[in-house]
């Protein structure tokens, strides 16, 4: 095993995923990326006329999100630093192009966003029926479960 990708959104089920995901790439020599997906909400305007959109500042908040994320991590012992992707689109979409050139694909069982009372999030869900390498979808802790 090469590359491991762990999509992460700052959710606790993320952050148990991403912790997996680091052990796993330790112990088999991997090399590990971490991607976050981002998306503006949708804009609207009365009779037409658009809102203005943000700017390039909401990037740059997430990418300080993703860089907190992984500062977290301990990385010793990994082959190489942890690889840092921020992409615009499609959560499941993104992680699953992605995945095309890896060779393991870590989720959460859930995260930000969605239905709370799915039991598999909708990310996760995508990527259980098309991912193009195996999966691990890691639960989160007995507390988020009970949500």
């Amino acid at each position: 095993m090469e590359r491991i990708v762990v999509g992460v959104d700052g959710s606790d089920n993320a952050r148990a995923a991403l912790a997996w995901a680091v052990d796993e790439a330790r112990s088999r020599g991997a090399s590990l990326d971490v991607m976050l997906v981002w998306h503006l909400p949708v804009y609207g305007g009365m009779y037409g006329v658009p809102l203005p959109t943000p700017g390039p500042e909401v990037e740059e908040s997430y990418r300080a999100q993703l860089d907190s994320i992984i500062d977290e991590c301990d990385t010793e012992g990994m082959v190489a630093p942890i690889g840092r992707l921020l992409r615009e689109g499609s959560a499941a979409g993104e992680l699953l192009a992605e995945a095309q050139a890896a060779d393991l694909l870590v989720v959460g069982s859930r995260g930000h966003g969605g239905f709370v009372g799915l039991l598999l999030g909708s990310v996760s869900h995508q990527i259980a029926a098309h991912a193009p390498c195996p999966i691990v979808i890691v639960p989160g802790s007995a507390e988020s479960r009970s949500d």
